[in-house]
């Protein structure tokens, strides 16, 4: 059976349609703009693609193989990676488009888009949840007395997971190959659903922004109160986590709301346009890199984690010389029974 409907643009399958409020004034010319976003993007895109491949999958097989995931915190954390694994996998796609135009077919255009606000989602609502539940620990640390923990995280991630799957859909349906001055798109079919979109990113961030501020401003009343070194490096961990997902993705969900109203002034006019579409291409670039950090975070305030980086290390590349305290390094590869934190 042919690929060739599924891989290449036709006319069957190509809407023809103008975002009037994006290209008001033809007079602007974004021809720069353009060309720092086709240059710029594919290079740094390939880049976090490898990277987070690499480390994402690193923490996936230190957690399988040397942890306990009945930790409700490695629970989250596999899970997170898994959100990061998911998003890397849509940024090839985007590469390619913006090096020349979209050629791999409605399909392709509508499964990207589903893998980029799914990982988008689920990313948000894993930290989300990861600082609730440090929150509690810490705060109300007699409140989880009883419960079944492994059961419980299991019930949560697979929420966050049909949550973000749900939340995905409006996107990927409204999403199609379209044509606009002679280059093929993969696009909104209707400006108000692709501000809708936005909205619906922007309110699900800021809300995750407001939790994570109010939890941890609890968490450290309570440390200072009374401070244990396990406390500290758990919450140290995911308080660093959490606040590089909110630097990375808060100018980018500033700026995708400000272009939203490209059809009112001041937006419409040329000099300011072209500095948001600017804007727009840093901070894009800065958020989607955002899935190759976690693991960078995890190995240098993880200690656990960097014990059992050094084994996968002296594994593949041994020391010259067996010593005795090699063995003893041998020795973490051991299932340790609480977080790797």
């Amino acid at each position: 059976m042919s690929l060739l409907p599924t891989m290449v643009p036709t006319l069957e399958n190509i809407t023809y349609y103008q975002y009037d409020e994006e290209y008001e004034d033809d007079n602007c010319d974004k021809g720069n703009v353009i060309n720092f976003g086709a240059f710029a993007t594919p290079v740094i895109f390939c880049v976090v693609m490898v990277l987070s491949l690499f480390g994402n999958l690193l923490v996936l097989v230190i957690l399988v193989k040397y942890e306990n995931l009945k930790s409700i915190t490695n629970c989250f954390i596999f899970n997170l990676a898994l959100s990061d694994l998911m998003f890397t996998f849509g940024l090839p796609f985007w590469a390619h488009y913006h090096m020349d135009q979209w050629t791999l077919g409605d399909l392709t255009c509508k499964a990207v888009n589903f893998v980029f606000y799914a990982g988008f989602y689920s990313s948000v609502l894993f930290l989300t949840v990861m600082t609730l539940q440090r929150y509690r620990a810490v705060v109300h640390p007699l409140s989880d007395r009883g419960e079944n923990r492994t059961r419980f995280a299991l019930f949560l991630s697979l929420c966050v997971w049909a949550i973000s799957l749900a939340a995905a859909v409006p996107a990927t349906l409204r999403n199609k190959v379209q044509v606009h001055y002679n280059v093929v798109h993969c696009q909104y079919d209707d400006v108000g659903w692709k501000h809708a979109a936005v909205y619906q990113q922007n309110l699900f961030f800021f809300i995750a922004f407001g939790i994570m501020c109010f939890c941890y401003s609890r968490i450290l009343k309570t440390i200072l109160k009374s401070p244990t070194s396990k406390k500290i490096r758990t919450v140290k961990l995911i308080f660093v986590i959490v606040v590089v997902f909110l630097l990375g993705w808060a100018p980018y969900n500033i700026v995708i709301f400000l272009r939203s109203f490209a059809h009112l002034h001041p937006f419409n006019q040329c000099e300011v346009s072209v500095s948001l579409d600017y804007a727009f291409y840093v901070c894009r670039l800065i958020a989607f890199s955002h899935c190759c950090l976690n693991p960078v975070f995890y190995a240098f305030v993880g200690v656990k984690f960097r014990k059992h980086l050094q084994v996968i290390v002296h594994k593949i590349s041994p020391p010259p010389h067996a010593s005795l305290e090699s063995q003893r390094t041998r020795m973490v590869v051991m299932p340790s029974q609480g977080s790797m934190y």
